[in-house]
């Protein structure tokens, strides 16, 4: 089984992310389960603005489309900005869109059987909003969420320190990124031994 996480930081290599931090206590939890599990930190490459799969020459979108199909658990990972998924997350989402209308030789949606959770950190609140954008999105796009697939982190009401400076909530956060790895797994190996078929048409 594969798993593959995209963090969304805004932040390009190699400036630590908090959000990769916190997503690397589900990427042990995976890794203790048996998953392989592939990073892309999406700022670091040339995705180009729209909703096809391939946007022509210098688009980096294929090689991480191709990832994706490779992959049957995915986590976006996200920090909080003014309330929101950053733009990078959004960018990743809209390039998703074009999965709805590609389907797979028995004629599912490509992204069916597949789950998906989110990681989030911030300074602020919020980290339930942008949980649940995503997880929308993700739901459209044709992926299973298993119940609380997710996990964040954030510092309260107001300016404050950020997850990599500041240990508070840092085990809640952990034992809530562990459940989250199971819950994925879980589904991910229900869904293999019984696969979802076709929507009617």
């Amino acid at each position: 089984m594969r798993a593959l996480v995209i963090n969304c930081t805004l932040k390009p290599s190699p400036e630590p992310s908090n959000t990769e931090a916190l997503a690397g206590v589900v990427i042990d939890a995976l890794r203790g389960q048996g998953v392989t599990v592939d990073v892309v930190r999406a700022v670091d490459h040339d995705i180009k603005p729209g909703v096809l799969t391939d946007l022509g020459e210098g688009d980096a979108w294929p090689a991480i489309h191709d990832a994706l199909l490779a992959s049957e658990i995915l986590i976006v990972a996200s920090p909080t900005w003014v309330g929101r998924p950053s733009s990078v997350a959004q960018r990743v989402i809209e390039r998703m869109d074009a999965m709805i209308s590609e389907t797979d030789d028995g004629g599912r949606p490509v992204a069916y059987n597949r789950v998906a959770g989110v990681v989030n950190t911030g300074n602020e609140d919020g980290a339930h909003h942008v949980i649940s954008e995503i997880c929308g999105a993700l739901v459209d796009i044709g992926y299973t969420i298993p119940g609380q697939a997710w996990t964040y982190w954030h510092a309260g009401p107001g300016p404050g320190p950020n997850y990599l400076d500041e240990q508070r909530g840092h085990d809640w956060s952990a034992g809530t990124g562990r459940a989250m790895a199971a819950n994925l797994v879980a589904v991910a190996r229900a869904l293999d031994g019984k696969p979802m078929s076709a929507p009617p048409e």
